[in-house]
């Protein structure tokens, strides 16, 4: 790949890449906090398995290019989204229980 594609690539990685989720307002209810905690985890989950793949060498004649480099960041997002909602890890539960008590003023 030339440097003009490379640079697109990693442009178009950063504007797709995943954003951390942001904290509930203080009044927010029950169901807003547990889906920003699952959130989260989703999120912590797709940054920790990002460096699985990058090793990964894509195969010919379909693989490669600036669209294999954006394709597997959302793949491993979703990955993420997935692991988090079938249950996780239990980060969502230890978030969710320090925003309540954030919220209660504990």
């Amino acid at each position: 790949m030339n440097e003009i594609g490379t640079l697109q690539a990693n442009l178009a990685y950063q504007h797709n890449a995943a954003k951390a989720p942001e904290m509930p307002a203080k009044d927010a209810s029950y169901g807003q906090m547990k889906k920003v905690a699952e959130d989260f985890e989703a999120f912590f989950l797709a940054q920790a398995l990002a460096p699985m793949f990058n090793d990964i060498e894509p195969e010919a004649p379909f693989g490669g290019g600036p669209g294999e480099d954006i394709w597997r960041s959302m793949q491993v997002q979703e990955y993420g989204k997935a692991i988090a909602k079938q249950g996780g890890v239990g980060i969502a539960d230890h978030v969710l229980e320090q925003m309540i008590r954030l919220q209660e003023g504990n």
